[in-house]
């Protein structure tokens, strides 16, 4: 089995403002730029055989600059299927204000929860229902190859993910959050659950 290695996109202009991005097309800062290079130090001893990211722009300009951080150049296939949740009503909004209208268990069933409704958006259930098909049907076997994968996406379709790699409840999938300048390694069985993981960080803040 080959490795899936997955990170999340760094520091974008909506994130710097504190504004929910959802499925809105913002590009990385200046600083995102500079420490997505640096993530890509992080797994300068793993050899990539392709990539994924999702459509929104934030995604690939994080694998580009992790590529020339690592001196590689592979094969790119973008999904929909990875994008980031819809954050409906809530999409442009600043999270610390709303934070403040809607108290803070509200906000944190909002951010977090499985399936807390989200108006005109989607929930975090509605997310794993498109990420975990696409990564059975077009990752795994590519895993089964011998393949190593890097996947670039975003905190909520890789919370997802995570949620069905390591068969993680729908109770505790609160309290998993893919960190921003992080990278983790995962090996994984015949039917994409997870043996083992290898996390790596590089330090960086963003306003998320």
């Amino acid at each position: 089995m080959g490795k899936l290695i997955i990170a999340r996109h760094h520091e974008s202009e909506w994130n710097k403002l504190g504004k929910w991005t959802g499925i809105v097309d913002v590009a990385l800062t200046p600083y995102g730029h500079k420490m997505s290079k640096k993530m890509g130090g992080l797994i300068k001893d793993q050899m990539i055989d392709q990539a994924f990211a999702s459509e929104q722009v934030r995604t690939l300009e994080t694998l580009v600059c992790m590529e020339d951080g690592i001196c590689i150049d592979v094969p790119i296939t973008r999904s929909a299927a990875l994008n980031e949740r819809d954050y409906g009503d809530y999409t442009g909004k600043n999270k610390w204000e709303v934070e403040k209208i809607l108290g803070k268990e509200a906000f944190d069933k909002l951010r977090r929860d499985w399936e807390y409704p989200v108006p005109n958006g989607e929930t975090l259930k509605m997310v794993y229902g498109r990420v975990v098909p696409f990564y059975l049907e077009k990752i795994l076997p590519l895993l089964k190859l011998g393949k190593n994968i890097l996947l670039v996406a975003h905190g909520n379709s890789i919370r997802a993910l995570m949620k069905y790699l390591e068969k993680i409840s729908d109770e505790d999938v609160r309290t998993i959050e893919m960190l921003f300048g992080s990278v983790v390694i995962y090996t994984v069985d015949e039917d994409g659950y997870m043996m083992s993981k290898d996390i790596r960080k590089i330090e960086s803040h963003v306003n998320a």
